[in-house]
């Protein structure tokens, strides 16, 4: 059922057995990119590939307001240690600390790809791993200030072992990048750092101007335009993850705190109008208590008029008679995150098979994970999280085998090589092998 008129702003609705897919497809804004943003965009993609960075100053100034000449392009070490001057120590320990956290995590990821194998048969296989040479970061700008985007996206490239990383932010109306997001970059070790924006951005890190060189791959999130053009260049260079609103889904029992529930709600539908933020329960009395408690506060807080907007359009509550049937609804939804407040919440994650990050109990909100514990906040959105993980050290790598056999552990594969050999037309394979052994 629909919810009455006290509380309009939400969608609550009974979820079951014969409605849950159906509900599940309906709380998402249908798939793909706009017709008109997708030819929007590709226009600006062969302009830049064709002109370079003449393309790059038009369209700077067209969509930014900002006249740049092509030596303006760059960020000059000057400008970066200016902007660190203006950030405040409190700022910059945070950014720290928030650095050190993200390391730990993705370091100890990469010692525990590292391995050997030595089998019985004399064949070693080690697992080596190669960084890839260079990568192109995103990060948005205008009046949003992201410098966590930075840390998320720079430091498990630098864990990787990536040489040459570049940033791409939009200019502000003086021509600058924000003191905080160069105050990142600088904390990262990124020095080459350009001030341009949007699909004209994506395009340069792919195809390469006079004054960018190109890279390998591009990383970061943006607006609907970056998105395209990630998706138009994907020929050209590798990208990382689909993007998309920020998403929140929430499963809770009637153990739950109803006032965390819904400032968890309230915290990430802040991020834009198009958030998704929901809750799936087997409480109707948790689920009447959240509602009421957004009804109380929404018109209170800070950011309310995006806050009101974003559960109006994309917030639901649903109420389902069991947990098994709210885990179904999980995975098929595949939320990028996942907050799991009930009974035996660690029991209930090992359940869950698709959603970007899984955060369990009462005191691990979204918030934490977004800046501080060490997880990557760059996470798989509109479903995609069935097929896709977060951004991490394993992006920004390239796995290669290094196999040696010894003349004894060779011999004793003679025969199934052989025979898979011939049995695949393929006689020389096998006699390359026999060669070894002949008097």
């Amino acid at each position: 059922m629909r919810t009455t008129s006290e509380n309009a702003f939400l969608r609550v609705e009974r979820l079951t057995a014969r409605n849950l897919a159906s509900v599940a497809a309906s709380l998402r804004p249908p798939h793909g990119i706009d017709a008109r943003v997708k030819k929007r965009v590709h226009r600006i993609v062969r302009e830049v590939a064709s002109v370079g960075d003449r393309a790059l100053l038009a369209y700077t100034e067209r969509f930014d307001g900002v006249r740049l000449t092509r030596d303006e392009l760059r960020v000059s070490p000057a400008e970066i240690e200016a902007a660190v001057a203006q950030v405040s120590r409190a700022e910059l320990q945070a950014l720290r600390r928030a650095k050190a956290h993200i390391e730990k995590v993705e370091k100890r990821t990469l010692h525990r790809l590292v391995h050997s194998l030595e089998t019985r048969s004399g064949v070693r296989i080690d697992a080596s791993f190669r960084p890839l040479e260079s990568v192109g970061c995103y990060v948005p700008g205008g009046r949003a200030v992201y410098p966590s985007s930075v840390l998320m996206n720079v430091v498990p490239a630098r864990v990787a072992g990536v040489r040459r990383i570049v940033l791409c932010s939009p200019p502000g109306p003086a021509k600058t990048i924000h003191p905080l997001i160069l105050a990142a970059a600088k904390l990262c070790g990124v020095t080459e750092i350009y001030r341009v924006g949007g699909a004209q951005a994506i395009a340069a890190l792919a195809y390469g101007t006079k004054t960018i060189a190109p890279v390998e791959k591009i990383v970061g999130p943006g607006s609907a335009y970056v998105a395209a053009a990630k998706l138009a260049v994907a020929d050209q260079v590798t990208i990382d993850l689909p993007a998309g609103p920020s998403e929140l889904l929430i499963i809770a029992d009637d153990t739950a705190r109803a006032s965390y529930i819904a400032w968890d709600l309230i915290s990430q539908a802040e991020h834009g109008a198009d958030s998704i933020v929901g809750l799936v329960t087997t409480s109707r009395r948790i689920a009447r208590d959240v509602v009421s408690l957004l009804s109380a506060t929404i018109d209170r807080v800070e950011r309310s008029e995006v806050v009101r907007v974003a559960l109006a359009d994309h917030g639901f509550v649903l109420v389902c008679d069991s947990i098994e049937r709210a885990v179904q609804f999980a995975n098929a939804f595949a939320p990028e995150h996942l907050e799991i407040m009930t009974r035996r919440a660690r029991a209930l994650a090992r359940r869950i098979t698709s959603a970007g990050l899984i955060l369990i109990g009462d005191h691990s909100p979204v918030p934490a994970s977004d800046y501080v514990v060490g997880t990557n906040h760059v996470l798989p959105t509109g479903g995609a999280a069935r097929v896709y993980s977060g951004l991490s050290v394993l992006d920004f790598l390239r796995r290669v085998h290094v196999v040696e056999c010894t003349r004894a552990g060779l011999r004793r594969l003679v025969t199934p090589l052989e025979i898979l050999a011939r049995a695949e037309g393929l006689p020389n394979h096998a006699q390359a092998v026999k060669e070894r052994f002949t008097a």
